[in-house]
């Protein structure tokens, strides 16, 4: 199991930036690709960002791409998760997800271990 603690939430404006970041421990993270997915009230979960740790390859929602930066940090086993151009509809709980292949996936069942989430508002 890895525990994940996710943290570098907040308020923001609109156009705004945001560096989210998760600490990884408990499991070596070489077969594990790494994900970030939100939550906003009243909706389902949605695949933000996910990067394969061995890799580095990446693969993006489109409602992020161009906006958001997935990476990892190896040597400090962190993934971090660089939103600019933020929008309102960005507005969420942020949560890092692992998923114990080196594969990606879109889905929330995808992951295996969560942590907390991070409350990311965006205002207008």
């Amino acid at each position: 199991q890895v525990q994940l603690v996710e943290s570098g939430g907040g308020l923001v404006q609109s156009g705004g930036s945001l560096r989210l970041s998760c600490a990884a421990s408990g499991r070596t993270l070489s077969s594990y690709t790494m994900g970030w997915l939100r939550q906003a009230p009243g909706k389902e979960s949605q695949f933000v960002a996910a990067i394969n740790w061995s890799t580095g390859s990446t693969d993006y929602a489109d409602s992020v791409k161009g906006r958001f930066t997935i990476s990892r940090d190896s040597a400090k086993n962190t993934v971090t998760l660089q939103m600019s151009s933020l929008k309102p509809e960005d507005t969420a709980v942020y949560y890092c997800a692992a998923r114990p292949w080196a594969t990606f996936s879109r889905s929330s069942a995808g992951y295996a271990d969560w942590g907390k989430g991070t409350q990311v508002t965006v205002s207008s």
